[in-house]
Order: C-alpha cells, then structure tokens, then sequence
C-alpha cells in the first residue's frame, strides 16, 4: 500500500467486477477513470495481501476464498463499511484485518460453511459439462498423436509401417481399451484394424484432407472397438478390457451406501440442532448461555452439507439408472451381432459396422460414469473436512445435556404434524395459494429459501424449519414461499416485504446464508461460480435492458388509392382532348372474298394398320447344274492328244 492517503469506495462486486481507479493517492469504484486491467491489479493486491498475511500465521488460502471474504465483510453492516463513502487507508487496513481474522478463525463453524460451498461450487458442475469438460481433456491428449498422422508425408516402406504402428497407438489411446505399450494387446489391435484397414490403403489414406483423416481415424477407432468388444464377449480375445459393467454395478451400491451414511449423520446433527434451538426460542435466558456454541452456524453447516450430499445422491441415481439402461442395450447389441455374424466367413460391412459402433458408443458411455462416479465419490469424501469441527465444538456429553426434555423431530415427522391444516383461501382476497390438489407441476415449482419456512426463519433469530407444501404455497411477485406451520402462514401473509427484508439483514450479517437459502438475486454481486461462467467476468451488474422487438400490419384498412387521379394539369388535358377526339371518330371493318363465310375446320384420321399375310403354297427356285464335258482324253490314232469341251448345261429358263 502506499504512504499516501488512500481512500476507497467499495462495490461489493466479484473480482472482475466493476474496478477501482488509482488517482493521486485514492482508488474510487469509478470504471469509466479506470482501465478494467489497472483496477482488477488494484483489487488483487488487496487479496494478494490478505493471502500472505493469512500465510504467515501458517494457513494457506485460496484466492477464490478470499475474494468471498472480502466481499463478506463488506457486506455486513456490523462492520460499518458504506458501498456509498470514501474510505482511508485505515479503513482499509481494517478491511484487511477483519478479513484475515475470519479466515483464521477455525472455531467457527461459519468459515468452514463458506469453505465448503467454495469448494463445492469451484469443483461440481452438471453431468453435461462434467462429460463435456472430459471429453475436452481427452482431446487435448490425444491432438499430438493425432497431429503426427494427419501431417505424415509417408513414402518409403519404412515411413508407412511407421505410419501405421501410429495409427494403432491413436486407436489404443483414444479407446482406452488397453497400454499402447503391451506387445499382446498392440497385437490383438493391430489385427483387428488390418482388419477393416489394411496397410495397402495407407495410400489413398494419405491423399484425404486432414478432416477427412481425423474423421476416418474416430471411425476406425470406433470400428476397432467394437471388434475387440465381440471378440471379448466371444472369449477370442479382449486382452486388457476390463468390465466395466460389473465393476459399475459395485461402485455405485457401495458410493450409494457411503453418501446415504453421510447423509444420516449429517441429518441427525441438523435435528438435534434445530431442536435445541427451538428450545431456546422457547426460553430467551438459554440464548445466552448457548451463544459461545454458535449452535445457529452449525445448523447452517450440516443443512448446506445436506444440500450438497443430495445433489451427489441425485446424480449417483441418475448414473444408476442410465448403467442399468445401457447394459440392457449393450446386450442386445451383442446378441444381434452374433446373430448377423454366426459362423460366416465373411459378412457384408453395412451389416455389421453400425453394430461395432453402436458398441463402442455404449462402451464410451460406460467409460463416461465411471468418471463421474469417481469424481462424485472424490467430492463425498472432500466434504467431511468441513464437518471435523463439530464433535470438537459440540461434544456428546454437551448435547446430551441440551437435548434434555428435548424430543428430537425429522423433517419428515414435523410435515406429518401439519399435513392437514391448510390455508383457507377465502381469507385471502389478493394473495394467491398453490395445492397440490389444484396446480399442474405442483412438485417442480422453485421454492424460496429452498423450501424452509420464511417466517420461523426471521422471527426466530435464523432457526431453518422445513416448509410443508401440503399446507399451501403462497405466490408473491412471481416467487413462492412455505411454511412449517398454518399460523406461520398467515402471520407471513399480512405483511410479506418486512419478512424478506429480515432475511435480506440476516443474510448479510451470515454470508453463508446467501448460497444457503439461494439469495443470490438480492445479492447480485455475490454470484455463485458455476453462475459467473454465463455472466460478463469483468462486469457483474443485474439486468437492466433488455432486446424487444415489435411487428405492425402494412395496412391495417383496406386500401382507398384513386388510380385514375392525376394532379398534372396538362395531364387532365391530354386525356379531354383525347376523349375529345374520340367523338368525331367511326370504327370502320373490311371482309375480302377469302375470309368470307370462312370457318374453322378440323379432321381426323385413323393411322394404318400394320397387316400381315401367310400363304399355304411354299415355293422354291435353283440354278442349272453345271454339266460340262471334255472328249477325245484318251487319245486315238495320232500322236497329239486333241480335247473337245462340251457344254451340256441347260439353260436358266428351261429349269
């Protein structure tokens, strides 16, 4: 910090919330004076110098909680800091000291309930981003490998088989079927990429766009998996897949089992909590007595320990039910597929491709819970910590002493008490009252204060009583609130703003109430993370404007246009003196002797038809035979032999 006087105007913002400017000695919540990068540097100091304070008595804090802190503290009005005045340098360094405390603090069960929900909200987001943020990370793996086959300009013998030892890495790695470095599973993939992917088409491999090649190589991993899939199932192979199935159908029984008996031991604090407390709403004098126990925050934390374990527990079901649904399926791929397959030698690939890929879909899925599985189980298991304090606060022999003539109710027990009172809307002229009898949807309306009784919790100094809906739900200004009790009910009725404003005051002096009671749109600058992802990370402000948009009719009334109306003058007089004109004109007509009595004609004929004749007589005609003869060969009474040719043929027309 400077020597100079520093003064400070505080928005209780996120920390890329609207920033503080640095002008002669004074920093002002002013971003219009301030760049956003020069005022977040001033907000993280601040921060940076509450982390160091906090690591110099030996405890680490993280920034994200201490950001929480400082906005905590400003916001509660014990501390009298004003969002609406300057402050000095030893406002300041109050700021830095009342926030260093807390979080030294670790006798309070208040800093482990931010903690956790800190916690919860940096690491737990929902199924599809958990899957989605996995996915990613896969990705990201696997791009060098995939970078080094798609960019390959292989040639020679050696740079092809090199090549192609790549391509079944890729497929081991984003499959997960098995270590790209054991001889016997590379083998088993290999022959079943040679397979569908022989070497020999390497070549026109090489020639695809390098889209065309990361597609191909998801395919063939998809088409591969599947293979090695059946052949597992078959027992011919499947060297290092392990079950999957079997292994989820023992991890979620078993996380299932440990998240219920969490579950248990958190609900029973948080009953004999709330009944100690009732007992002291009851008798004024004990309040004192119990107020070094801080009972109230501890309720606060096992109920904000509650929540969370439900949420895990709603998650584990859904992952329960979608590994029920997808063993069922993979079955039934793999019975079709033996029924295409049998015993053929060959089978065409239309056939029998979908189905390996079908299959190592379901596989992916499979990979996918167990994923989530384990990161659900992770985030079980990193909630305790923030329970320890409890039996160090509140041992057995003090809360036994407390529950004395205490009955100890389950939030169960307490809705059964009232199921039967019911609000009488008759009472109620210009409030409107949701039952379950008469209201569509009636279990997914969004409660206020998460479902605890609004009344008992700003008349009873804090003590969180679950709502019973059966009694009725009150809906005011678009928003809905129950109660535990009938009288509670109508007490809330008569004046609803003075109650909310109540627990608006109560909120800000317990900060942990805000993610607790989800109060987080009175506090628009306490946002939760898993929100802040959707919302401008410099500037945090509630919505003000928004994008409208309307749409008229062109014409609402039919249209009166004059056509022939014209307002040029010499216009109107072309058309008169034209009309003019007409008058002294006759139309004459003319008829010539070729276009007398002439008329239209028309006339059809009929096509020929094809005819054909067969006479009973057959006829045929020949050529003469030749008959030609030579005399006097043998000779006769001279020396010299004479021949006489004689033509005995007959004639064309004698045959």
């Amino acid at each position: 910090m400077s020597s100079n006087l520093v003064q400070a105007k505080l928005t209780v913002r996120t920390l890329q919330a609207p920033p503080l400017s640095v002008k002669s000695g004074r920093f002002r919540s002013e971003a219009h004076r301030m760049p956003p990068t020069q005022a977040e540097s001033v907000i993280k100091n601040i921060i940076r110098e509450i982390g160091q304070e906090c690591a110099a008595h030996g405890e680490i804090v993280p920034e994200t909680l201490v950001a929480f802190m400082v906005k905590a503290v400003v916001l509660d009005p014990s501390n009298g800091f004003n969002t609406d005045r300057t402050l000095t340098k030893s406002d300041v360094q109050k700021l830095v000291k009342l926030c260093v405390n807390r979080l030294l603090d670790s006798k309070n069960p208040s800093l482990d309930t931010v903690k956790m929900q800190v916690y919860f909200d940096m690491n737990y987001t929902s199924r599809e981003e958990f899957l989605e943020e996995h996915h990613r990370v896969i990705e990201s793996r696997l791009s060098s490998v995939s970078r080094e086959i798609t960019d390959s300009r292989a040639c020679v013998r050696e740079e092809l088989e090199s090549l192609y030892r790549k391509i079944v890495s890729y497929v081991l790695l984003r499959s997960g079927l098995g270590s790209p470095t054991d001889i016997k599973i590379v083998r088993e993939a290999t022959a079943a990429l040679q397979s569908v992917f022989p070497q020999t088409e390497l070549g026109t491999f090489l020639t695809l766009s390098k889209k065309d090649k990361e597609r191909q190589l998801k395919e063939l991993t998809m088409i591969v998996t599947g293979i090695r899939l059946f052949n597992r199932d078959c027992g011919k192979g499947g060297e290092g897949i392990d079950d999957l199935p079997a292994i989820l159908q023992e991890a979620i029984p078993a996380t299932t089992q440990h998240v219920d008996s969490q579950l248990e031991v958190v609900q029973e604090q948080a009953y004999r909590y709330t009944a100690i407390l009732e007992k002291v709403a009851k008798n004024p004098l004990m309040s004192q007595e119990l107020q070094p126990y801080m009972l109230r925050e501890a309720l606060y934390n096992v109920r904000q320990c509650e929540i969370f374990l439900r949420v895990i527990l709603s998650d584990i079901i859904t992952c329960a039910q979608e590994v029920e649904m997808m063993i069922k399926q993979l079955e039934a791929q793999l019975e079709q597929l033996k029924l295409t397959v049998k015993s053929k030698t060959a089978v065409p690939t239309s056939q029998v491709f979908p189905i390996f890929i079908a299959l190592s879909n379901l596989w992916t899925s499979f990979q996918d819970e167990t994923v989530l599985i384990s990161i659900l189980s992770n985030l079980t298991t990193h909630l305790e910590p923030f329970l320890g304090a409890h039996d160090l606060f509140f041992p057995e022999k003090v809360i036994q002493v407390l529950l004395d003539g205490v009955t100890v109710k389950t939030d169960v027990c307490r809705i059964k008490e009232h199921i039967e009172d019911k609000v009488n809307v008759a009472d109620f002229k210009k409030l409107e009252w949701l039952f379950p009898e008469t209201t569509a949807n009636f279990d997914k309306l969004l409660i206020q204060y998460r479902g605890f009784c609004a009344y008992t919790f700003a008349t009873t100094d804090g003590l969180l009583l679950p709502g019973n809906p059966s009694i009725g739900i009150l809906k005011y200004k678009d928003k809905y609130y129950t109660f535990n009790t009938r009288d509670a009910a109508y007490s809330f009725a008569e004046n609803p703003e003075n109650y909310i404003d109540i627990i608006r005051e109560k909120a800000k002096r317990n900060a942990e109430l805000i993610q607790l009671l989800e109060l987080h749109q009175q506090f628009e600058s306490l946002i939760q993370y898993s929100q802040m992802k959707e919302v401008d990370k410099r500037y945090i402000k509630p919505i003000t404007k928004c994008e409208t948009g309307t749409q008229t009719d062109t014409h609402l009334l039919p249209p009166t246009i004059v056509r022939s109306y014209e307002w040029n003058e010499w216009e109107l007089r072309r058309k008169a003196i034209k009309l003019a004109n007409l008058r002294r004109k006759v139309t004459h007509s003319v008829q010539t002797d070729h276009s007398h009595m002439r008329r239209e004609n028309c006339s059809q004929v009929y096509p020929s038809k094809d005819v054909g004749t067969q006479s009973m007589r057959e006829g045929s005609s020949r050529v003469p035979r030749p008959q030609i003869y030579i005399a006097g060969l043998r000779g006769g009474q001279t020396k010299t032999t004479y021949g006489v040719k004689v033509n005995l043929t007959r004639a064309v027309d004698e045959t």
